[in-house]
């Protein structure tokens, strides 16, 4: 067994990432057959993800502040501290911290042989999509 070796704090690249938001991690593989990742992920107010999803799911663990986590269908989710919030394999969504204050959240996730190919990543969310003001969702619909 070892302790491991402190790597650097490491911002995220705004391809996929809007605001500042900063990546520490904790657990990556070492060993054939190893998936498992682990990282500390702090987002500044309003920061987000873009839109992505996980080969094999995710858990998020907010550990302070406030996310804010978002999906396709519209809905937006508030998790506070001590909360954890499954993401299924597959699906859509993105994360931020809620306007205002900053948010810190534990990653987990399982990578795939490659890992550039366990997170499809999409478009950045729109201010409308983070802030849920999505006029298309309250229209009735047409005859």
């Amino acid at each position: 067994m070892n302790i491991e070796p402190t790597m650097p704090t490491a911002k995220n690249p705004p391809a996929q990432f809007a605001g500042d938001v900063w990546l520490d991690p904790i657990a990556l593989p070492h060993e054939r057959g190893q998936t498992m990742v682990v990282a500390t992920v702090r987002f500044a107010p309003g920061a987000r993800t873009a839109w992505h999803s996980h080969k094999h799911g995710q858990y998020l663990r907010v550990t302070q502040g406030i996310g804010r986590f978002g999906g396709r269908d519209g809905r937006i989710i508030e998790v506070h501290p001590g909360q954890t919030l499954y993401t299924p394999p597959g699906e859509e969504h993105w994360h931020a911290a809620a306007p205002g204050c900053f948010m810190e959240h534990i990653a987990m996730l399982q990578n795939d042989g490659d890992p550039a190919t366990t997170t499809t990543w999409g478009e950045h969310i729109t201010d409308d999509e983070y802030n849920g003001n999505q006029p298309w969702r309250s229209r009735p619909a047409s005859p």
